[in-house]
């Protein structure tokens, strides 16, 4: 079993991983293609008429929707690993191999239980039969499991994989009851020692959002253009997009 000195030392690492993405996906932001995928009605509808207010939105739902996918990415996949003894899987769509001499167990580690939607969903399972081809030239059962970080999964009956979710999947991958809240346990005292550069970076993003949203997007005296708005995300044909005004640079 991984010590909580390694552990702790393991999550601070992978911490840093998380926020290095976080920046990067902030760096990638791009107000007019969020804005064309928005809903100006909404923001209209609860009284939103400040430039700020809206950007402010716009990005806070923005990171919220990636962090889950990031957080899967860089901290729950590695975590799997490096607790499971296992190794890394050699095909896509799998992140974590654990065998012996007579079963083959693939675990897909995602972040929580509401991760898939059916087109995903059937790309897992086709990426498990395509490495179940491969485990039955080798002789030994294919264990197939997809594993949520956090949560709690019933076992669907009619389905040719296991899931795992929360406590049973860490203790499943270190063989401790107590592993999902060890994990709680050392983040709360890991370090974070990018999460003050996050958010500046945050800010400043924002900031310059404000300014490229007045100019594009608002009349002289500062009022939200609202059928600009709506004419950039709905009308029949697509406005031209103009020359960015605002300066791109960030951070």
């Amino acid at each position: 079993m991984v010590s909580d000195s390694e552990l702790k030392a393991f999550l601070t690492e992978v911490l840093d991983e998380f926020y290095e993405r976080r920046i990067a996906s902030l760096r990638r932001l791009d107000l007019h293609r969020i804005l064309c995928k928005k809903n100006p009605y909404l923001y209209c509808s609860v009284g939103i008429r400040d430039p700020r207010r809206i950007v402010e939105a716009i990005v806070n739902a923005q990171v919220s929707s990636s962090d889950e996918g990031l957080f899967g990415d860089a901290v729950f996949e590695p975590l799997a690993l490096a607790i499971s003894g296992g190794t890394p899987a050699p095909s896509p769509g799998v992140d974590v191999v654990r065998e012996d001499a007579h079963t083959y167990t693939a675990y897909a580690i995602k972040s929580g239980t509401a991760v898939f939607n059916a087109q995903s969903k059937r790309k897992q399972l086709d990426e498990f039969n395509a490495l179940a081809s491969r485990v039955r030239k080798l002789g030994k059962r294919f264990d197939p499991v997809i594993g949520y970080g956090y949560g709690r999964k019933q076992q669907r009956l009619a389905v040719n994989y296991r899931e795992l979710a929360g406590q049973a999947l860490w203790e499943e991958l270190s063989g401790d009851q107590d592993c999902y809240l060890r994990i709680i346990r050392l983040l709360a005292d890991a370090p974070v020692h990018k999460a003050d550069e996050f958010e500046a970076a945050r800010l400043e993003l924002i900031d310059r959002l404000v300014e490229e949203f007045r100019v594009n997007y608002c009349y002289p005296d500062g009022a939200i253009d609202w059928e600009k708005l709506v004419r950039l995300n709905s009308s029949v044909e697509s406005p031209r997009r103009k020359k960015r005004v605002a300066p791109p640079g960030l951070l």
